[in-house]
């Protein structure tokens, strides 16, 4: 189709979408294959470059003076026919052809819109661009074609696939799919976006692909068998297709055979909005087909420009209008072909009413392919607006000069082709980025299943570029719908996303998206789902039984609040008590034989003693701090120190007035005077206090946080920092006990006027017991408890001290006075001599 201008545009189109190659010998002549197959929609495409060329030459503001004029090609479907017509069209059909001459023949283009396929415009462009004529494709999406390198002439007024798989993804990420299946045409545009989506979904992180297969260009039916089976045994629920509408046709035939459902399907902007699909056995698989298409656009006028199309306009384009003609009317021209007539086929008068056709060509609510033609025309018509519109000697070219009208060549509208920047009266910017790529921004569309059985393609949001080259998307999902039972979107992942507390384990051997959830350990913690790994808790801190949070640890010690605590505490004070209530039965009757006997004075400060042992076990109480470990072993060591020593002096009184009533033992009581006894019980006690402060000086107990005995409890208690100064604390005690053991026991027999030493005697028995048992038990005692151990070993040892040595002269004083006399006392040793 042809129309003669002052400049020339091309145009490539499918108008058939399948050729028919001639049988060919070796004598034969090459020849053209045969076009079959009408494609309407192509036709309307290629009427829509007409339209446009046609809305630019009335437009007194672009282009004024200048008739734009075009030539238009079919490919036929076929790489050979389209790649010949493009030849054609860049080097024009005569041999010889002067621009200065009024000839007839069809001069060269100075541009060129198409071609639809990705292939055909690799191979074009490739060729034309050793011509440096501009290409602008519609449809062309193939990311390989930004490359500025192999491709320095080619742009398109359609978003690459490099950018339509960024949407995709963004659609995955939006629904919270994982877990796809991808199936790609066998071409370069299916096997450009496969690794294109390979790459942009690998670095996104957010999914993997179940499988990956290529759509045969043959229709092989076991191959398309397989294919379907796969879809169908496949855990994936999301299917995504880059492939064209001859694909899908063959595809969703297989698929209807096997009955796959409850899958979403993604569809590609070849196929979206593709109405051939859209038929009454395919609606139950493809219903709710989720899809981003070319952005919208609306041409006012257009439709009244293609209502007056008639096959016999005068526009070099009779055949073509004589074939829409037909296949609108389902009629046949004269001469029509064999059998039509008998067939019952009607011959075309060329008088039929087509404003009253209702087919898809006049359906000019879904402009998609159709807008981004009209925006490919004015891209070419701005740019060369702006290079006749040149001031000489501010060109962009060599001197600073300027192309005209009757000098320019193609090569010089590619830069202002670069530059152009315009606002279709739709409202949209089209411009070019470096390269050659027009401002991307889809349409997400949704298959709407009407009451009727049919099918509504509706817009449900946009994808576009914001800043930072990021894909901003919009998704209307009230107005969606899903093909499932529950109404919502399906779930489509290899593994359920691991929630808090829990990390991914992968799976060897399988995609990433496939992957084991396994429980924190205990003290570690993830906050977020699918974390990779398990973090530990601060020291103080332990995880909470979700493992999913740290909380502070348990604490642990001797409390007050607790039984064992209470039980203790209680223990201690009743000693303390009864210590207090002796002491002052003792006061009372301090004049008594009873209390005056053996150094009362002694009895007295054994006493205080002891109830400074009672007090001392409640340091062990409660929750350790520096004093009170500091002082805890030091008030332990000192007041038994003072209590083992003040029995000691007394054992030692018994034995030196037992042998001072002996003939010549007068002298030995010199050396046990209460100075004595005094100073002996003195010197004893600074020995352990000059210990406590040797111990207290190099290596102080302190406070310390056990986390040993149990990882999620903090064990206060406290350390005793030296062991061999908490040896010889106890060491010195046990050693002073030994030995008022010893010498109590050696004056077990005494005579009774005399023998507190078996009091003694017992008492130190239960004290060595309580403390040679304590040892192992401390050692053996975790946290709390090894200090309820000691604890116990002081009240038992306490008790049994108190009760054995004045439990018996309580008895006598309180309920015994008749025995509480000095005949009584002295009677009985009276008795005994007899």
């Amino acid at each position: 189709m042809h129309k003669p201008g002052d400049v020339v545009l091309g145009g490539l189109f499918e108008v058939h979408y399948t050729s028919v190659y001639p049988e060919r010998t070796f004598t034969s002549e090459p020849q053209q294959p045969h076009c079959t197959g009408f494609d309407i929609v192509g036709f309307r495409n290629a009427m829509t470059m007409v339209f446009a060329i046609e809305e630019i030459n009335k437009n007194l503001n672009l282009l004024p003076n200048v008739t734009l004029g075009y030539s238009l090609y079919d490919n036929c479907g076929a790489l050979v026919v389209a790649l010949s017509g493009a030849l054609s069209l860049a080097s024009g059909q005569e041999e010889q052809f002067l621009l200065q001459e009024n000839c007839s023949g069809i001069p060269p283009v100075l541009g060129l819109v198409g071609d639809h396929y990705s292939t055909f415009s690799i191979a074009i462009s490739s060729v034309l661009s050793l011509y440096n004529i501009p290409i602008v494709s519609y449809f062309a999406t193939c990311s390989c074609l930004s490359d500025r390198q192999r491709f320095p002439t080619f742009f398109r007024t359609i978003p690459s696939d490099a950018f339509q798989v960024r949407a995709m993804i963004q659609i995955l990420k939006h629904f919270g799919w994982t877990w796809i299946g991808l199936l790609v045409s066998d071409d370069d545009y299916g096997l450009h976006v496969a690794q294109s989506f390979q790459s942009d979904l690998a670095k996104s992180g957010d999914g993997c692909l179940a499988y990956l297969e290529i759509l045969p260009w043959d229709s092989d039916p076991s191959e398309l068998k397989r294919i379907v089976h796969l879809i169908k045994t496949s855990t994936a629920r999301v299917v995504i297709v880059f492939a064209h509408e001859i694909h899908l046709i063959q595809l969703m035939e297989e698929v209807a055979k096997q009955n796959v459902i409850g899958r979403q399907w993604i569809a590609s902007e070849t196929w979206t909005t593709a109405s051939v699909l859209q038929t009454a056995h395919l609606t139950p698989y493809l219903r709710g087909t989720l899809g981003i298409a070319i952005r919208r656009g609306e041409l006012p006028g257009l439709r009244e420009f293609l209502l007056k199309i008639h096959p016999d306009q005068s526009d070099n384009g009779r055949y073509n209008n004589n074939l829409f003609w037909e296949f609108t009317f389902q009629c046949r021209f004269a001469p029509a072909p064999a059998g039509w007539l008998e067939g019952g086929g009607a011959l075309c008068t060329g008088q039929e009413h087509i404003e009253n056709v209702d087919t898809e060509f006049f359906d000019l609510s879904n402009l998609r392919p159709d807008y981004n033609v009209y925006k490919a025309v004015y891209s070419l018509a701005y740019a060369l607006n702006d290079m006749l519109h040149c001031k000489p000697g501010t060109g962009p070219f060599r001197g600073h000069s300027c192309a005209t009208l009757q000098t320019m060549e193609p090569w010089q509208l590619i830069h202002y082709l670069q530059n152009v920047n315009f606002t279709t009266p739709f409202g949209d910017q089209v411009s070019f980025d470096e390269n050659g790529d027009a401002l991307p921004i889809y349409d997400v569309m949704n298959w709407l299943h009407l009451p009727d059985g049919q099918i509504k393609v509706q817009n449900v949001g946009e994808v576009k570029r914001s800043g930072f080259k990021s894909e901003e998307l919009t998704i209307d999902e009230d107005k969606m719908f899903w093909n499932f039972e529950s109404g919502k979107p399906p779930r489509s992942v290899c593994s359920e996303s691991c929630p808090p507390g829990t990390r991914m384990a992968r799976n060897k051997g399988q995609p990433e998206c496939c992957f084991t959830c396994i429980p924190c350990s205990k003290g570690k913690i993830s906050k977020n789902n699918n974390s990779l790994e398990c973090t530990s808790c601060p020291e103080d801190f332990w995880s909470n039984p979700q493992n999913d949070h740290c909380v502070l640890k348990k604490t642990e010690f001797l409390s007050y609040h607790e039984p064992l605590g209470i039980c203790l505490t209680t223990a201690s004070l009743l000693g303390t008590f009864i210590c207090a209530v002796v002491l002052g039965i003792f006061f009372y009757h301090r004049r008594t034989p009873m209390v005056r006997a053996n150094n009362s004075e002694l009895s007295f400060l054994l006493l205080v003693s002891l109830k400074l042992c009672f007090l001392c076990s409640l340091l062990f109480i409660g929750r350790p701090r520096v004093w009170t470990c500091q002082l805890r072993h030091a008030a332990f060591g000192i007041s038994f120190v003072l209590c083992v020593s003040c029995i000691l002096v007394k054992t030692m009184v018994v034995l030196a007035v037992f042998k001072a009533s002996k003939p010549g033992g007068g002298t030995i009581l010199k050396w046990f005077g209460s100075m004595q006894q005094r100073g002996t019980v003195l010197a004893l006690t600074c020995i352990q206090a000059g210990i406590c402060t040797a111990w207290l000086v190099s290596s102080s107990p302190a406070p310390h946080k056990n986390m040993q005995y149990q990882n999620d409890k903090i064990v206060y208690e406290c350390a005793v920092g030296s062991t061999i100064g908490f040896a010889v604390l106890l060491g010195y005690i046990g050693v002073l006990a030994v030995l008022s053991f010893l010498l109590a026991f050696l004056a077990r027999n005494l005579p009774d006027n005399f023998n507190e030493a078996r009091l003694i005697t017992f008492s130190m028995l239960s004290f060595c017991a309580v403390w040679v048992a304590f040892v192992p038990a401390y050692v053996n005692s975790p946290g709390k408890y090894a200090d309820a151990v000691e604890v116990f070993a002081i009240l038992a040892s306490s008790f049994g001290l108190l009760v054995a040595l004045f439990g018996p002269k309580c008895y006598i004083i309180l309920l015994k006075p008749e025995r509480n006399t000095k005949k009584a006392i002295m009677g009985r040793y009276s008795i005994q001599r007899r």
